[in-house]
């Protein structure tokens, strides 16, 4: 038994490094016209069904996810596949929505097609589209809240809010310094929607400017220290 679990554990390791979906992220003008790339690396054949869904942002960053919103239109030229090994399958896909700005998830999920006794495995990487509108969001509606950094706990936190109705990617955050900058990767910022910032900031001296770099704006913020 402990041999079987070393084994079903060695390969769901192997396993996670093996499926890969490319690319994982997309941005579209009005309408997706694209196509994703189902890649099997492992010397085994693999099944890979396709299902796509419609998420929600939480302000901490977690996505919830939900069968696909009935206002959007996902056309996939295959619905499953069934890759053999070390073979990347290209499915082919056309998207619209009612109205925008729009957005989903397509879950490749990867199975071993000869099912055990032991542990089924399965592993589901995400393909997510986003469907941009024409006007971008302006620098008007978006709000930096609750923007302190704690000099006992050197951690710096805010809340964005987007209290417009466009999509937008915040590209990158950086806060600066004396001569020091600390960075967070970008994210997306649904319309109506916050995200919850957090950082690390390393350094003896406080940070003394948050900057919020979007497309067609950059958004800074003065930063003041408090003790608690």
């Amino acid at each position: 038994m402990l041999l079987r679990v070393l084994v079903s554990t060695l390969w769901l390791s192997a396993a996670m490094l093996a499926q890969t979906v490319q690319p994982v992220i997309v941005e579209y003008k009005a309408k997706a016209d694209g196509k994703l790339a189902l890649t099997n690396d492992t010397l085994v054949p693999m099944v890979v069904v396709l299902e796509p869904k419609s998420f929600s942002i939480t302000p901490e960053g977690r996505g919830i996810f939900r069968p696909l919103d009935s206002s959007i239109h996902v056309q996939l030229s295959s619905m499953s596949v069934r890759l053999q090994p070390k073979q990347t399958y290209y499915v082919f896909y056309k998207a619209t929505a009612d109205k925008l700005p729009a957005w989903f998830t397509v879950y490749a999920t990867f199975s071993n097609p000869l099912h055990s006794d032991g542990l089924d495995v399965r592993i589901m990487l995400p393909h997510t589209v986003y469907l941009y509108q024409k006007q971008p969001l302006t620098e008007a509606e978006v709000q930096v809240k609750n923007l302190s950094y704690s000099v006992g706990s050197r951690r710096l936190s805010c809340d964005l809010e987007n209290e417009g109705d466009s999509l937008a990617r915040v590209q990158s955050v950086k806060a600066t310094g004396d001569h020091v900058t600390g960075d967070l990767a970008g994210f997306p910022l649904l319309p109506g929607g916050s995200r919850h910032i957090e950082m690390d900031w390393k350094e003896s001296t406080s940070p003394s400017e948050i900057d919020f770099r979007f497309e067609h704006f950059d958004l800074k913020r003065p930063i003041t220290a408090s003790t608690q």
